[in-house]
């Protein structure tokens, strides 16, 4: 799945590696050298041959030099090309998700995947053209020139090879599943610190520092706990492998001085025979932070690659008609719906059918978890319905194509979301092709042209990350006029107006109803002035649907509503207060 990539980087896959394999052979040949040096030149008093020889090496050393600063150049390149498409790929794909999948994975894991799992394989591709064909090309070589020298003595070290197989065999074996878990750990982590900086006034208000920084220590002494676990293991490797090869150079040392002695070995092919076992010794310790490098590496793969390999549980059907529907005989439709979301145990919803409609004006109104913003989410397709259909402009939202079907919704989420930028920039997400003046035009129906024009920019003041230098009723008016910006059809307010106060919620909603070209209007709210005015109001409790119908006929009919409507001592027609206490 992350070859491809790897596919725009081919050809420095091939020349990075090339560069070490020149590096590689200067130090094969160096021994040679210097163990002819020492049985010829030195012994031999020949100053011009020592000098020869001295000018080669040094020659051998520049241009290995400029090889690895070409490679270094090279991996560089490639890592960095490499981590920033996956990075691009894996945000693309998040995006795609549906909302369930997002929910699924997690925010904190999904930025743990995207930044430290992306690292660690970043690092795994810069060591894979630095090092994966420089460390084993040269313990094999050193390996192969040893026992060209003297096959005896060789024997010695290959006897020492299947040790340290096993070595690398087990402490690999054991450590994987360290490092899995503690990427799992440091999800945790991100989630508490998210958390914690996302509600850091509700923190301070509850005087609760103490306690998030319990959980945050926690936590962080629970990554810690595997990591070390995990270094454990992975810090015997190097040791335990340096044991078995110095015992091997060991007894090379006591055997090749026998056969020194005995003239079957010269000085200088000792000394070059031991060059090459502590060659051999030296890229074998770097194969294995290799081994523990790609083991991590691998850990971080599958994280990835899960994020890659999901399919989006919400996506454009290959039939979805194009084009929108030119005069649906219905705006909203539900029939039958029923949702439940993962793990949620209880459905959301129960079995909830409503029609709106073509220009009226649906109102959602309910108590705390009663599946008020869960009904609103379908309309936009954020969820699929687990059971039943849902119709927007007179076709169901899974024939639809979904980039259409959003493109002819304003949809205001519960959640305020700006970005960071100019307000201008914030409200141009809604139609980027629109002009100051229809910029201005959504200001003014949204409420909030008035202290824009306040501010010494206007327009392009600037707007920080969640608009945190504006206040919770300017953010809700700003999203409301980034969702009129585009014109919508179906307009969407999810508790949109809960920072507002009564009168300016009351102008709101005036400004709404005189908008042309909507088709459709859906206001959810806690508030029975919000919705009063609604053509069709829906009581939810519990997921369920407990009255139907317009504000004079709840008042009559639906214990719920008018329950509603007296704790938010709002007025009811005294034949309404008879007939319900009848």
């Amino acid at each position: 799945m992350l070859r491809r990539f790897c596919r725009p980087y081919r050809r420095w896959f091939v020349i990075g590696p090339l560069t070490k394999v020149v590096e590689v052979l200067f130090e094969i040949v160096t021994p040679l050298l210097v163990a002819h040096m020492i049985d010829r030149a030195v012994a031999g008093a020949d100053s011009s041959e020592l000098l020869s020889i001295v000018g080669l090496l040094a020659a051998m050393a520049v241009v290995g030099f400029l090889s690895t600063l070409a490679c270094q150049k090279v991996a560089a390149l490639t890592a960095q090309g490499f981590g920033t498409d996956l990075r691009s790929a894996l945000y693309a794909q998040v995006n795609e998700l549906s909302q369930e999948q997002v929910d699924a994975f997690g925010t904190a894991s999904l930025i743990t995947r995207i930044t430290s799992d992306v690292n660690q394989l970043q690092l795994a591709v810069a060591l894979t053209i630095r090092m994966l064909i420089r460390w084993p090309v040269l313990a094999v070589l050193s390996v192969l020139s040893a026992l060209l020298i003297d096959w005896h003595l060789g024997l010695v070290f290959l006897l020492c090879l299947p040790v340290v197989g096993v070595i690398f065999w087990v402490v690999m074996g054991r450590s994987l599943p360290y490092f899995r878990v503690a990427q799992e750990k440091l999800d945790r982590v991100s989630a508490i610190v998210r958390e914690g900086l996302a509600g850091t006034r509700v923190v301070r208000a509850f005087v609760r520092e103490g306690h998030e920084q319990q959980r945050f220590e926690q936590a962080a002494a629970e990554q810690a706990d595997v990591s070390v676990s995990a270094g454990r293991l992975s810090a015997l490797l190097n040791p335990l492998t340096l044991l078995v090869l110095d015992a091997g150079i060991a007894a090379i040392l006591v055997l090749g001085g026998g056969r020194v002695y005995a003239g079957n070995l010269t000085q200088g092919q000792l000394v070059a025979f031991v060059t090459y076992m502590n060659q051999a010794l030296v890229a074998v310790g770097y194969v294995a932070n290799l081994v523990i490098t790609y083991t991590r590496a691998g850990a971080s793969a599958r994280r990835v690659t899960e994020v890659l390999n999901a399919v989006p549980s919400v996506r454009t059907a290959a039939d979805a008609q194009a084009g929108l529907p030119a005069a649906p005989a219905c705006a909203l439709e539900l029939r039958d719906v029923s949702f439940t979301y993962p793990g949620g145990g209880a459905p959301a919803l129960q079995h909830v059918s409503l029609s709106v409609p073509c220009g009226a004006r649906l109102g959602i109104i309910g108590g705390t978890g009663s599946g008020k913003s869960t009904l609103a989410s379908l309309f936009a397709r954020s969820y699929d319905a687990s059971a039943g259909s849902v119709s927007v402009l007179g076709q169901d939202v899974r024939a639809w194509d979904l980039a259409q079907l959003r493109g002819c919704m304003g949809y205001v989420p519960q959640r305020v979301a700006l970005v960071r930028g100019t307000v201008r920039s914030n409200l141009l997400w809604g139609r980027d092709d629109a002009t100051d003046a229809e910029l201005w035009e959504a200001l003014e129906r949204a409420q909030a042209a008035d202290f824009v024009r306040a501010l010494d920019e206007g327009l392009d003041a600037p707007v920080e990350a969640d608009g945190r230098n504006f206040s919770g009723g300017q953010r809700q008016r700003l999203t409301i006029a980034r969702a009129l910006v585009r014109q919508p059809r179906v307009l969407v307010l999810d508790d949109a107006s809960s920072a507002l106060d009564y009168a300016t919620d009351a102008r709101l909603r005036a400004a709404l109803q005189e908008m042309d070209g909507l088709d459709a209007t859906v206001i959810v709210s806690q508030r029975v002035a919000s919705v009063r005015a609604a053509d069709l109001i829906c009581v939810l409790s519990g997921g369920e649907v407990m009255g139907l119908g317009s504000h004079d006929e709840l008042a009559r009919g639906c214990a719920v509503y008018r329950e509603i409507c007296e704790t938010q001592h709002v007025d009811l027609p005294e034949a309404c207060m008879l007939e319900g206490g009848r």
